[in-house]
This record gives C-alpha cells, structure tokens and sequence, in this order.
C-alpha cells in the first residue's frame, strides 16, 4: 500500500531520496483537506491559483477540470490534483458561505436531518455580496435554489450604495420586485428584513432582484442572505 485510505498522502518507502519532497507533499494535503474549504464550487478554472487552495468542480466543468465534476481540485506545487471525496465529507465554500456534505457522488446543502435512505431535510442560508452595477435593476448572480421553500431574505448595506435619481430601493424577484420590501434606504449597514408571508416554493433556479425607486444605481455593495428550506427525496434504488 503506497498510500493513506482517506486522504491519499503519499508513505515513504524504504531506502527512498529525497524524502522531504514526499512528506511535504503529505503534509499540504493535509492541510488543504483536513478541515476543507474551498475557494467555490460554481468558479471555472482560476487564472491565478494559490498552492494549496482547493474547489469543487462544478458539472461540466471545461478545460483542466473537463470530466472532474464534483471531485476536489487542489491546485499543488503548480499544478492540479484532483481528489475523490467520501461519503459524509463536509466542506465550507467560501464564496457562498455555505456548508456542503458529499453524498451518494455528489456535493450538497449539509442537511438538519436524514434518514438511513438519504431522505433529508436542510435549512440553508445563502450569503453573498453583490456589487451594484449600473442601471434602473441588478439581478444576483447567486440564485434561490430550484425547489427550496423561502423563509425570507435579509440584507445589509456594505458599501453605501450611489443612486442617480433615486434614495431608496426595492428587494424581490421577476414579477415581484418588491416581495422581500421596498423603501430601503442607501446609507452603510442598512438593514434589510424580508419575511414571507408563508414560506414560498421556487421551482426553478431565481435571482434576487434589486429596482432602483425612481432612477438608477450607480455603485455600491450589498451582502444578501437567502433563508430557505430544501427537501431531498430518498436515495435511487
């Protein structure tokens, strides 16, 4: 046996050279995975990675991760490895600042509860910062996920927003701009509260819009926290 079980490190063989090259090796992978986090698991490729940075591969990934979906990919002395994950593995990404658990090959919503068949229920909250972009509305890059049940959305002013003939805004989505409020003022920690009336089922992947009251947003930075339950139905047999 060359290598450990779990983490695939390298052992050192009898008689071997250059062993530090092996154990540092071992040990940087340790690092990377012991306590994963990932940089995101929607990013293509990075252009300039950090030795020891790792990611998710997301579906139908092109390039250097072509045919790596749902694997870790460790960027590691210049170049990639890629890992298969465990049943039970949980990784933190950072881009989203979610928790994620690996099960049955593929990533998801680290769950509140499951049963031996895999039934789950979670409680997700999506975080992320938006920066403003010019124009009348902005739509998130970050969706509320197909098939979740809205609680709520929340929001708070990072980077004072800049309109041009506007003081105030609105939060919702397509067809319902002002869903999660309206009047919301412009100023740093402005605090944004949307509650549901009942939770509401998105059935399809849907961005947060955000409408401009009057006139136009100029710039400026909003974290946004999306509060929703996901159901997960028993494993395939």
């Amino acid at each position: 046996m060359s290598e450990t079980y779990q983490f695939k490190l390298p052992y050192l063989q009898a008689a071997q050279a250059q062993k530090h090259v092996t154990v540092n090796e071992a040990l940087t992978r340790m690092d990377a995975l012991a306590q994963l986090r990932v940089q995101s698991r929607i990013a293509d490729v990075p252009a300039s990675p950090v030795d020891g940075q790792t990611y998710i591969v997301p579906v139908g990934a092109t390039g250097l991760w072509a045919g790596q979906d749902h694997r870790v990919a460790l960027y590691l002395n210049g170049g990639w490895e890629f890992v298969d994950a465990l049943n039970g593995w949980t990784a933190w990404v950072i881009d989203q600042a979610v928790y994620l658990r690996f099960v049955a090959g593929v990533w998801d919503y680290a769950v509140a509860s499951v049963d031996p068949a895999k039934a789950s229920a979670s409680m997700v909250n999506l975080e992320f910062d938006h920066v403003m972009g010019a124009g009348a509305t902005n739509q998130t890059n970050v969706v509320i996920p197909h098939h979740s049940s809205v609680v709520g959305i929340t929001a708070r002013v990072t980077e004072e927003i800049v309109f041009s003939g506007a003081t105030t805004f609105k939060l919702g989505v397509d067809g319902a701009d002002d869903r999660y409020g309206s009047g919301f003022g412009h100023w740093k920690n402005t605090l944004v509260q949307g509650l549901t009336g009942q939770p509401l089922t998105y059935w399809l992947d849907t961005p947060v819009l955000l409408s401009a009251q009057g006139g136009d947003f100029v710039s400026g930075t909003i974290r946004i926290a999306i509060h929703a339950m996901i159901l997960t139905p028993p494993a395939a047999v």
